[in-house]
């Protein structure tokens, strides 16, 4: 009888912790794909970033190449913000959960002084 009690409450842990750990699994999985898809949308923002950075260099801060590179880089940053409503700034190194990119001087001439002579 004693035996009996043993593998009843054996098949019970086993069928709790069979539970669990599919809990688990299917918790975590979700959340794991998520981050791997936020790290792709981070180096797509990298890459415009430093395609910007290139068209700057070698053609000028203002020029018609940088200013398709700014374009680039705010639909990429627009396409992350819609999908995770955040966007990344390599300037910073980090997330930013406000839609603020457009303060970022680097890609926005707005913010430069154009009164200068």
């Amino acid at each position: 009888m004693r035996s009996s009690q043993y593998y009843s409450r054996l098949g019970k842990s086993l069928a709790v912790t069979t539970t669990l750990s599919a809990l688990l699994f299917f918790v975590a999985a979700p959340r794991a794909h998520a981050d791997d898809d936020r790290d792709k949308c981070r180096h797509r923002v990298e890459k415009a970033e430093a395609q910007l950075n290139t068209a700057i260099e070698k053609h000028g801060e203002h020029s018609s190449q940088a200013q398709e590179r700014r374009r680039d880089l705010n639909n990429v940053r627009e396409s992350c913000w819609n999908e995770y409503h955040g966007w990344w700034s390599s300037q910073d190194n980090r997330w930013h959960t406000e839609r603020d990119w457009d303060r970022d001087d680097h890609h926005d001439d707005d913010h430069h002084d154009h009164d200068q002579h």
